[in-house]
């Protein structure tokens, strides 16, 4: 089969638009073909080598789409079931799993390779996340592509593959914040929103919003945020002391991935407070706390992976805030590109331009 896709030959490459050839699902796996795919910084941070992979790909890992074909042995789906894919499928078995840390499953397609569904120019080319999610069609394990009801759009449920469970699953799972508290959340991107939404979810009371771009500051405002600040203007530690009256809040979150702003959210964080790290920055990035102040103010440090999240778990939770109201997905969405544009929505996201884009096939 042949497919346009947004074909990465390794981090600092160009990014072109191709078309490859895409396999028949194998033994355990189903090909999917793409209705929609979320645009992470995540894949930015690849194209800039921030995580730098030499690996020829496909890149996108949000994707929604229909289940084409299924491979031998796929049990759990069958072609026509809507799905979302997930980047942490999780075996329910290793040690990890045992523990009830799906997110850092050992055999999770993520962290197992081996599978170079696409190819083009004589290249076999690797699915990014286990996803490939750029691509008309992809091919994953069965496990990776989660069954949604047909009635929810995928363009806007493409955006729980990563962003939004990783944001919402940060203040649900990872942090688990309790109704009558204040959070302060630093970054008001596709994963910052969704942090701010999962803390209003479970009834924060105080949501305080950080971000240098005013026109994400109106996002947050719109989704919930009873204070924002502009880090641009002003100190955001001084504002988040000054807000809870110089207590700092009960929990904090960075979703920038900037060691600086990890700092400033564990400082912001009360005595006996919670700070969730939740952005992936650079290795070579680092941030420093005080050796005296870690036991005496009694703050816990949290990192969290995609929300801790565990797909088949909560993704239908999330889908029945949807429905209900509580967890806004379409709003989200600011501007579609199709597959030939996706060069120009990497630009627009690097710009701060959007809540999140998405390509639509």
């Amino acid at each position: 089969m042949q497919a346009k896709a947004a074909v990465l030959r390794g981090s600092g490459a160009d990014l072109e638009v191709q078309t490859v050839t895409v396999d028949d699902p194998g033994p355990g796996q189903v090909r999917v073909k793409l209705e929609a795919c979320g645009l992470c910084h995540t894949d930015l941070s690849v194209m800039q080598s921030v995580l730098p992979r030499s690996d020829a790909m496909v890149l996108g890992h949000e994707g929604a789409g229909v289940v084409e074909s299924v491979g031998d042995g796929v049990t759990s789906l069958a072609p026509g079931d809507h799905v979302i894919m997930t980047t942490t499928a999780f075996c329910g078995r290793c040690l990890q799993c045992i523990e009830g840390m799906y997110a850092q499953c050992e055999r999770m397609p993520l962290n197992m390779g081996g599978n170079f569904p696409f190819h083009f120019d004589g290249i076999d080319l690797m699915p990014f996340a286990s996803i490939g999610g750029l691509c008309e069609y992809t091919v994953v394990a069965e496990n990776t592509a989660i069954k949604i009801p047909d009635d929810i759009p995928l363009v806007s449920a493409s955006l729980l593959g990563c962003g939004v469970i990783t944001g919402v699953g940060a203040a649900i799972n990872t942090a688990e914040v309790r109704p009558g508290t204040t959070c302060a959340i630093w970054g008001c991107g596709g994963v910052g929103l969704s942090v701010l939404q999962g803390c209003r979810i479970a009834g924060a009371s105080t949501l305080i919003s950080i971000d240098a771009n005013p026109a994400k500051l109106e996002y947050a405002k719109q989704l919930g945020a009873t204070h924002v600040v502009d880090a641009s203007r002003e100190d955001a530690l001084e504002q988040v002391m000054a807000i809870t009256g110089g207590r700092g809040a009960d929990y904090t979150f960075e979703a920038i991935g900037v060691g600086a702003c990890m700092e400033q959210a564990y400082m912001a964080a009360r005595r006996g407070g919670t700070a969730t790290i939740v952005g992936v920055g650079r290795f070579d990035d680092t941030f420093s706390l005080s050796a005296g102040l870690v036991a005496i103010t009694e703050k816990t440090i949290k990192g969290s992976f995609c929300g801790q999240g565990a797909s088949v778990r909560d993704f239908p939770r999330m889908l029945d805030w949807y429905r209900q109201g509580k967890l806004e997905l379409d709003s989200l969405v600011t501007t579609t590109y199709d597959i030939e544009d996706v060069a120009q929505a990497y630009e627009d996201m690097e710009a701060g331009k959007n809540a999140r884009g998405v390509v639509v096939f």
